[in-house]
């Protein structure tokens, strides 16, 4: 779920998410401001093995505005509008596996605290209603610094978006380990739906995602 995290000005991020059924999904963001980004992502299933490859109907968008930086007393403040579901498509539902955020606002709070703590939380409603859950939704998230390499990551997602159809009603609960390789790029390993809320996944899900950062 998205951060109020932004790329600087002029920078170019490529990110690379492999996960369930050979699946694979391209991104593509830039920094056209300090305040203002704009992304692209698309992937598809089957990808990998010997099945057909399943693609993903449209490219998604992703629009960042960052309207308060923050400081010692206030967190950041992005609202943005993000069509990108995870983990594939599923064509008769029209939905992804997990729903993309859709529009949405965030605010993140850094902390010192034996290196540093990130804080997450936002608000969501999502484009993807054909199966008549229109709720508003909730998440939250944190980022704990282990090393100047590595850092663990938690989010829970309530889901409340996803409880006729997706989810069992548990929200959806991920953890992952990121380790920055330096130059730029990232890599990290995740476990996904760790409360096994999904009806489409009978297992939880494992997911590997590389970031390259560049500015200009």
């Amino acid at each position: 779920m998205p951060t109020a995290g932004m790329l600087d000005r002029s920078a170019v991020a490529a990110d690379l998410e492999f996960y369930q059924n050979g699946g694979l999904l391209v991104g593509v963001s830039y920094g056209v401001l300090g305040w203002f980004s704009l992304g692209f992502s698309y992937g598809g299933t089957n990808l990998i093995g010997s099945e057909s490859p399943v693609m993903n109907p449209v490219p998604c968008v992703d629009v960042r505005f960052r309207i308060i930086d923050e400081n010692v007393a206030l967190p950041a403040i992005v609202l943005g509008f993000n069509t990108q579901g995870r983990d594939g498509y599923i064509e008769e539902s029209s939905r992804y596996v997990f729903k993309s955020p859709g529009l949405f606002a965030c605010v993140s709070k850094n902390y010192l605290m034996l290196g540093f703590l990130s804080l997450h939380a936002g608000v969501n409603y999502t484009l993807e209603r054909a199966d008549g859950d229109k709720s508003l939704n909730i998440y939250a998230g944190a980022e704990k610094t282990l090393a100047s390499f590595l850092s663990v990551v938690a989010e829970y997602n309530i889901a409340l978006n996803d409880n006729i159809s997706g989810g069992k009603g548990r929200g959806y609960l991920n953890f992952g380990l990121r380790c920055t390789l330096g130059g730029g790029l990232t890599m990290a390993f995740a476990f996904k739906d760790v409360l096994r809320n999904s009806r489409e996944l009978s297992l939880v899900n494992r997911a590997a995602y590389f970031e390259f950062v560049h500015g200009f």
